[in-house]
């Protein structure tokens, strides 16, 4: 992903509300299983960490992601954005993705 997607995915993402919340268990198999069943449908998402829980959050966001086969967009404070493009009918067009394809 490049810095210009990065920047045009954290813009959509500002406005977002998180869908799901790291809390003091930090990464439960529910947890996973929420986030991507989000991503899934969304595509893009964003995930809040809860005061109580203690693990770093750009560690979060990389397991997360890792987990569920998506990209970290973004990790300010305790939220992350995670992005995970749909094969058919995406949402989302990232600025560029088409010269590399076309």
């Amino acid at each position: 992903m490049t810095s210009k997607q990065r920047a045009y995915l954290r813009g959509l993402a500002s406005t977002m509300a998180p869908i799901a919340h790291v809390g003091k268990a930090s990464i439960t198999p529910e947890v996973i299983a929420s986030i991507r069943e989000a991503i899934d449908k969304r595509e893009l998402v964003k995930v809040a960490i809860l005061k109580n829980c203690f693990d770093d959050p750009r560690e979060i966001a990389e397991i997360v992601a890792q987990r569920t086969r998506s990209e970290v967009v973004d990790v300010i404070g305790k939220k992350f954005v995670l992005f995970k493009q749909a094969r058919e009918n995406s949402k989302y067009e990232l600025p560029g993705k088409d010269k590399k394809h076309g």
